[in-house]
């Protein structure tokens, strides 16, 4: 007997969704110490299907047909009295993003410990003593630092260890990824990824792995579930599927993925620098340096110089806190440069004030990873698209007007100027941010993990306007990413960062296939399914 059995699993949407159910005719098995891969678009059912398990359907979505059996135990319907028992306890759920799943007011030692009080389980200093020893298998560099920090103080991979300490604290039958890594730069998406087999290994513990990418699946799936539209289109071994996919669906995911491979170079070196950045500085301090604070002395950029050349791309690419990010905040002036010089047409953007900046910083705009937080979620697309205009002194009527030529150039009708961005998939309202930095007739575009966060099939469909609208109004990029198999895709050359410096650069093929250094030969290790990649080429696909 499966150790998770799921018949006919139907979940209904509120009246008035875009569909009737949220997932219908849901049925797999899950057996002990195996790892399921569940991958689809957003809006697929994957995440629904999961939360059902776990009792945590949001409000007005609810399960109206099927079963759900647990080591031989229906439990879909349970009272919540008898769901706490299971979830935390048998059943455990790492989420997506957790620095919004963490308490921020709460230690992670405390975070910890309120799972085993939450069950009555262990005293408080076994608590503690426990929660100790989850941080240090799980990988935390120092536990004893980390057990009283608070979740802002630590980076995006301690913080998705200290998500998965709290999932294994009662050491469940069956842990729930609902895309865990899909933020994570290469190197800790990797670390996470082994760290999960490991725990798979040691504990015998079933794993339902929820994700976007195939590179992934390949790494780490025994079995396979596609889903879309809310219905499971194909499933099966990883090796057959993911090799030898039967459905259209299936295919054109697969199709979608970026590679390393993908992208033939063009000769920048023959044309003019129409961004030339020297000696790039950038200082962050914390804590007051007094008797009773620390002051903590961060420099995200140092001495960093490039150039972009007119109608190329460079990729600038990196682990978390590689100063990537600081490079791009700077240039556009979101952060004030502390040295060095960024020309733009002759002017020094790193030095402008009042006026002088505001004329010239319209030539680079910046297109940001997350448009859901990056646009006003109170106000219509109209005016997200024709504040900037008008602010820069155009007529209203005119603004208007460009704002609907906005949206035909990055493909959406010109009725979405009355809705609002909540109203929008996440692709769609990417394409919003795109239009948005597009209003001014930038010369140069700074894209800072413009596609990290969107499904391959609607990554693709964005790189693809990015690359076209490139060439149509030519514009110059600056692409700020931690996925290597992107930046293979758009990319004319591409910079390496680590600790604030660039430790190297150079044509994309060069980099990618012939780095220079260890760390950027450690980033292209770590790229999940790069054996799924060979075997992909070598059938021809």
């Amino acid at each position: 007997m499966s150790l998770l059995e799921i018949r006919d699993l139907a979940v209904a949407l509120p009246e008035g969704a875009d569909r009737a159910f949220a997932a219908k005719d849901i049925n797999f098995d899950l057996d002990r110490g195996e790892i399921l891969c569940i991958v689809g678009e957003s809006g697929s059912g994957k995440s629904m299907s999961a939360n059902a398990v776990m009792g945590l359907l949001p409000q007005g979505v609810k399960p109206v047909k099927g079963t759900i059996t647990f080591d031989g135990e229906p439990i879909l319907g349970l009272p919540e009295k008898e769901m706490l028992k299971l979830r935390g306890g048998r059943i455990s759920m790492i989420f997506q993003e957790p620095l919004s799943a963490l308490n921020p007011l709460m230690r992670v030692g405390a975070q910890i410990a309120e799972v085993f009080e939450a069950h009555g389980a262990l005293t408080p200093p076994e608590r503690r003593a426990r929660a100790l020893k989850l941080l240090d298998e799980v990988g935390i560099p120092d536990p004893e630092a980390a057990i009283r920090a608070y979740p802002f103080q630590l980076s995006g991979g301690q913080r998705q260890r200290v998500m998965i300490a709290m999932a294994l604290a009662l050491e469940p039958d069956i842990l729930i990824a609902d895309e865990p890594t899909t933020a994570l730069d290469v190197t800790t998406q990797a670390q996470i990824l082994t760290l999960i087999e490991d725990l798979r290994q040691k504990r015998g513990m079933a794993v339902i792995f929820i994700t976007h990418d195939f590179g992934v699946v390949a790494d780490i799936a025994d079995r396979v579930i596609v889903m879309q539209t809310g219905e499971i289109v194909e499933s099966g071994a990883a090796d057959e599927v993911l090799l030898r996919p039967s459905h259209p669906y299936t295919k054109a995911l697969i199709d979608a993925i970026p590679r390393l491979t993908q992208r033939s170079e063009a000769d920048a070196q023959t044309r003019e620098p129409i961004l030339t950045v020297e000696d790039l500085q950038k200082t962050f301090s914390t804590g007051s340096g007094s008797l009773f604070g620390k002051r903590r002395v961060v420099r995200a950029v140092q001495d960093v110089s490039f150039e972009l050349y007119a109608g190329e791309t460079i990729g600038i690419v990196g682990e978390s806190g590689s100063g990537k990010s600081t490079v791009g905040r700077c240039l556009v002036r979101l952060l004030d440069p502390d040295g060095g010089r960024v020309m733009v047409e002759g002017a020094d953007i790193a030095e402008l004030t009042g006026s002088a900046l505001r004329d010239n910083r319209r030539k680079l705009q910046m297109i940001f990873q997350d448009p859901f937080s990056s646009l006003n979620p109170r106000a219509r697309v109209s005016r997200i698209l024709t504040e900037g205009l008008i602010a820069y002194g155009t007529p209203r009527r005119e603004a208007l007007a460009r704002a609907r030529e906005l949206l035909e150039l990055v493909g959406l009708d010109a009725s979405a100027m009355n809705r609002f961005p909540h109203e929008f998939s996440g692709g769609q309202r990417q394409r919003i941010g795109i239009a948005r930095a597009l209003a001014l007739d930038p010369k140069i575009i700074i894209a800072d993990e413009a596609v990290s966060a969107l499904d391959v099939s609607i990554q693709a469909q964005v790189l693809d306007l990015l690359a076209d609208l490139k060439t149509r109004l030519e514009l110059s990029m600056l692409f700020i990413t931690h996925d290597l198999r992107v930046a293979a895709r758009i990319c004319d050359r591409i910079i390496v960062m680590q600790k604030g410096r660039i430790v190297e650069a150079g044509p994309t093929g060069k980099v990618l296939h012939d780095p220079d250094t260890e760390y950027t030969r450690s980033l292209l290790d770590a790229i999940p399914g790069q054996e799924y990649e060979r075997a992909l080429e070598t059938a021809g696909a």
